[in-house]
């Protein structure tokens, strides 16, 4: 705004600060009408949530609580366990490709399971890694 002030043209200020002219157009009208609060950014807040906050707050809570303590068979919360979980307890539908949106909303961050083998027998590979592995290393030669 200082430079437009001083009597420099629209044109060489975009190219100046790196904007485009009609932008730097939309800025200076602003500016005029309402002043320095008129250069504020506002933020477009979008589609109101489905779930209000209480809803949100619960939500979290029955979340942290696992899936098997909302009736699933296992303790994997799963993007469509979590959209069926809401439909039913709170009569409200989501996409299961929104969920992953909704649980960064709500502070949870997706997560991978560690799989491993149901015949891993940590004795063995305990008693392998000292026995064996020390054996079988290859050595550096001096």
């Amino acid at each position: 705004m200082a430079l437009l002030e001083a009597g420099h043209r629209q044109a060489e200020v975009a190219r100046r600060v790196g904007a485009h002219p009609t932008s730097v157009k939309r800025w200076w009208e602003a500016y005029q009408k309402s002043g320095e609060g008129g250069l504020a950014a506002k933020p477009v807040p979008g589609r109101p949530s489905k779930l209000t906050a209480r809803q949100k707050t619960l939500l979290t809570q029955r979340l942290l609580k696992g899936a098997k303590a909302n009736g699933f068979s296992t303790d994997l919360w799963t993007c469509p366990r979590i959209a069926t979980m809401i439909q039913q307890r709170y009569g409200v539908r989501y996409h299961i490709d929104h969920i992953p949106r909704l649980m960064a909303s709500l502070g949870f961050s997706p997560q991978k399971l560690e799989t491993q083998s149901v015949e891993r027998n940590e004795e063995r590979i305990a008693r392998w890694v000292t026995k064996d592995w020390r054996r079988i290393k290859k050595r550096r030669r001096t």
